[in-house]
C-alpha cells in the first residue's frame, strides 16, 4: 500500500479547467446542453425500444442496453463536473473518487465490448438475412450482453485497486475533471511502470480485439455489399450499418488515443478536452446518429407524435 498511508483517505481536488476560469461559465452552459440532450435522448430510445412491439428485436435491444450504459456513463460524471464548474468547490471525497473511478471504468468497458457485439449483430443481419432470427435469438442476444458487462467489471475490479494503492505522497491533486485512470497513475511518486504495463495489455484486450473484430466483421459486411447487384438492397444494407460505424469510429478514435499511451506522456490538457468529449458530447449525438438513418425509429416517433395508438402495439 506504501508509506503514505494517511493520505489514501484524503479527499480529492479535481483542479478540471480552474487553470481557465473564464472558460469555465462556457463550458458549464456547454456541459449542462449536453448532459440534457443526453438524459433526452436516450431515455426515448429506451422507452421506444420497450413499448413498441416493432422494436422487439435484437438490433434495438442492443441499441437500448447501450443507451442505458451512456446515461449511466454520463451520469457519474457531469453532476460531479457542473458542481465543479459552477463554484469554486472543487473536492471529491476519497470514496467518491474511487466509486467514480469503478463505475467510469465498469461502463466505458463494457461499452467497448458491447459495440462488438452489435457488429456482429449487422454482420448477421447483412450477411445471413435468412438465418438472422435463428441465429441472433433471444437467448444469445443476453448472453452476449452478460459478457459485455462481465468483462466490464472485470476491468474494473482488476485496474481500480492497482491505481487507487500507487503511493502519492501525500499529493491529492488530480489535473483532470474526474477520477480517471491515467491522471491517477500520473500523479503516483513511485514507479508505475508495473501498473502501466498491466493497464496497457488490459486496453489491448478491451480495446483493441474488439476492435479487431468489428474490423473483421465489416469486412465480410463490405463483401457481401459488393456481391449486392440491387441498388436498393445495397443502400437499404449500408444504411443498416452506417449508424453502428459512425459511433464506433467517434468513441473508439478517442479512447484508443488516449488509453494506449504511457502516463508520462499523457498531455492533461489535451485529455481533458478528449475525455470531453467521449463522455458527454458522444453519448449525447449517439441517439441522433441512431434515429436520423432509422426508418424504424424515426416512424414510431411520427405515429407518437400524431397520438396514434398503433405505436404501443404489435
Amino acid at each position: 500500500m506504501g508509506n503514505d498511508n494517511n493520505s489514501y483517505q484524503q479527499a480529492f481536488i479535481l483542479l478540471g479547467f480552474s487553470d481557465h476560469p473564464r472558460l469555465e461559465i462556457i463550458l458549464f452552459a456547454f456541459v449542462l446542453v449536453f448532459y440534457i440532450l443526453t438524459l433526452v435522448g436516450n431515455t426515448a430510445i429506451i422507452l421506444l425500444s420497450i413499448m413498441d412491439a416493432r422494436l422487439h428485436t435484437p438490433m434495438y435491444f442492443f441499441l437500448g442496453n447501450l443507451s442505458f450504459l451512456d446515461l449511466c456513463f454520463t451520469t457519474s460524471i457531469v453532476p460531479q463536473l457542473l458542481w465543479n464548474l459552477w463554484g469554486p468547490e472543487k473536492t471529491i471525497s476519497y470514496h467518491g473518487c474511487v466509486a467514480q473511478l469503478y463505475i467510469y471504468m465498469v461502463l466505458g468497458s463494457t461499452e467497448c465490448v458491447l459495440l462488438a457485439v452489435m457488429s456482429y449483430d449487422r454482420y448477421v443481419a447483412v450477411c445471413q438475412p435468412l438465418h438472422y432470427t435463428v441465429v441472433m435469438h433471444p437467448c444469445l442476444c443476453l448472453q452476449l450482453v452478460t459478457v459485455s458487462w462481465f468483462c466490464g467489471f472485470l476491468n474494473s475490479f482488476i485496474m481500480c485497486p492497482q491505481t487507487m494503492q500507487l503511493s502519492r505522497c501525500g499529493c491529492n491533486t488530480v489535473d483532470h475533471f474526474l477520477c480517471e485512470m491515467p491522471a491517477l497513475i500520473a500523479m503516483s511518486c513511485e514507479d508505475t511502470m508495473f501498473v502501466e504495463a498491466f493497464a496497457f495489455a488490459l486496453g489491448v484486450a478491451l480495446l483493441l480485439v474488439p476492435l479487431s473484430l468489428i474490423l473483421i466483421s465489416y469486412g465480410m459486411i463490405a463483401a457481401t455489399l459488393l456481391k449486392i447487384k440491387s441498388a436498393t438492397g445495397c443502400k437499404k444494407a449500408f444504411n443498416t450499418c452506417s449508424s453502428h460505424l459512425t459511433v464506433v469510429s467517434l468513441f473508439y478514435g478517442t479512447i484508443i488515443y488516449m488509453y494506449l499511451q504511457p502516463a508520462n506522456s499523457y498531455s492533461q490538457d489535451q485529455g481533458k478536452f478528449l475525455t470531453l468529449f467521449y463522455t458527454i458530447i458522444s453519448p449525447s449525438i449517439n441517439p441522433l446518429i441512431y434515429t436520423l438513418r432509422n426508418k424504424d425509429v424515426k416512424g414510431v416517433i411520427k405515429r407518437l407524435l400524431r397520438g396514434e395508438k398503433g405505436a404501443w402495439e404489435a
